[in-house]
């Protein structure tokens, strides 16, 4: 394989200049892929919110690769059957590039829509979604094949151009649609402005594929024309495939720490990531209470102090995300019930940290109450958690609170609380040992180095620490 010999000097150079953009963009979109996972240490879960990104990513190569190899950047001698346009051009280029990255956009806009608009999760399943919505790519794609409209430069007839431009309208139309229903919510990060660049920018594409191929096969003689229409199609996909990239739909904390913030803002908890306030902090001039272990454990885990000393004891059992649930549902009960937009990022975090099945710390509850949670008609329900709660309070009454009382943990306490009720202030709590591997500040999920993008949170009130 080498690099077709060019008419002009400046075509080969502009051929160069839009392969090293193309490399240039994929190198990139993997950089922004990877760096919240391999740097910042966000954990990989199993839902659409890690694989749609993937997928996303290996459509991007697909369109960029098959406008390369389809659009004369590289001529070889097609002696097998997946050198042909039809593999390239129709089926890589089509339902597996372009399709798929629009099908991915779409997807994460039904997922929104069904969030924030009905306040449930999406009835169907992203992996079942996604298919579904491909499968008028794969019928045109096959086709075409069928049909076979190619000619040797795997360009199509002009009377094809309309319902191919057809078909890629539709999936813009539809990610219109979707957008269109969700624009009047407030959103606390940047999915809605994700979506309209992702418009705006499919748009662009197809408005630039379909004169590059009209011009292509009315001048076919005219060789600048042809260099110029292939290195416009490659640049405009390049940029293309970096529009429609976010992670915000579906992970909306992600796009924060990837490549495009300036100023991070440390938040340790997703609490203060959607700016709960005193989420996760330990104040010192906070009033010293008597800890009762007659008390009732709901009671005394309402004390910060206690919560977080029992969150490191149980942390050391290996058993800390029963804690740990019940602590992120504290934070949720501290956000106002008219402020449904909030609950619901709350919510669905807990959700997919918490109670759907493989997730990075599924708690223990019965199958009645995880279905009651991912089934139910409003995530920013009051009382949503309240079933799974109550079973999660009975598991550690049972399993940890009675070592806690004889535990290194509870004797650490005692003997700070003891300190600073006796006016001697501490720089800094060492007692306490947290554990690296589930505490709160060192759990697989944080530190969120979020920049925090949303309006009037320092009006917010509710700072008490009671649920």
């Amino acid at each position: 394989m080498k690099m077709e010999t060019c008419a002009l000097v400046g075509g080969c150079v502009t051929d160069y200049i839009a392969i090293a953009i193309s490399i240039l963009s994929m190198i990139l979109l993997l950089s922004r892929l990877l760096v919240p996972f391999l740097v910042h240490k966000v954990p990989r879960t199993k839902n659409s919110g890690f694989w749609i990104p993937i997928i996303h990513v290996f459509a991007s190569f697909n369109l960029l690769l098959s406008i390369v190899v389809s659009v004369n950047f590289l001529k070889f001698t097609k002696r097998h059957w997946w050198q042909s346009c039809y593999v390239w051009a129709v089926w890589v280029e089509g339902p597996l590039g372009f399709g798929l990255l629009l099908s991915c956009r779409v997807t994460q806009a039904f997922q929104l829509y069904y969030i924030f608009v009905k306040r449930r999760l999406p009835p169907i399943r992203s992996y079942i979604f996604l298919p579904l919505i491909l499968l008028p790519w794969i019928a045109g794609a096959a086709f075409i094949h069928m049909k076979k409209p190619l000619n040797k430069r795997c360009h199509m007839g002009t009377y094809w151009v309309i319902p191919t431009a057809t078909l890629h309208t539709l999936y813009v139309a539809a990610l219109v649609g979707f957008t269109g229903a969700i624009w009047h919510i407030e959103f606390r990060f940047d999915e809605l402005k994700d979506l309209w660049w992702g418009i705006l920018f499919s748009a662009s594409s197809i408005g630039v594929w379909v004169t590059a191929y009209i011009l292509n096969e009315i001048h076919d003689e005219i060789s600048w024309l042809q260099i110029a229409s292939r290195f416009l199609l490659l640049i405009m996909a390049s940029i293309l495939v970096q529009a429609l990239f976010s992670l915000s739909s579906s992970q909306p904390l992600l796009t924060q720490i990837s490549l495009r913030r300036k100023a991070p803002q440390e938040f340790e908890t997703m609490g203060q990531a959607l700016g709960i306030p005193d989420s996760g902090l330990l104040l010192q001039t906070e009033a010293v209470q008597v800890i009762d272990p007659n008390e009732p454990l709901d009671k005394l885990l309402l004390d910060k102090r206690f919560r977080q000393s029992f969150m490191a004891f149980a942390d050391s059992c290996l058993a800390g995300e029963s804690v740990h649930f019940y602590d992120e549902v504290h934070e949720l009960g501290k956000l106002p019930v008219n402020d449904p937009v909030r609950r619901i990022y709350m919510a669905r975090y807990i959700i997919d940290k918490y109670i759907v099945a493989g997730a990075a710390r599924e708690v223990n509850i019965s199958h009645r109450s995880r279905q009651e949670i991912l089934t139910t008609a409003d995530l920013a329900h009051p009382n949503l958690f309240n079933n799974a709660l109550n079973e999660v309070m009975q598991l550690m009454k049972t399993n940890l609170a009675k070592d806690y009382w004889s535990s290194m943990y509870f004797m650490k306490f005692k003997e700070e609380a003891s300190m600073r009720s006796n006016g001697l202030e501490l720089e800094q709590m060492t007692g306490l040992n947290f554990s690296p591997r589930l505490s709160s500040v060192h759990g697989a999920d944080d530190p969120f180095h979020q920049e925090h993008f949303s309006k009037g949170s320092a009006n917010d009130s509710h700072d008490s620490d009671t649920q």
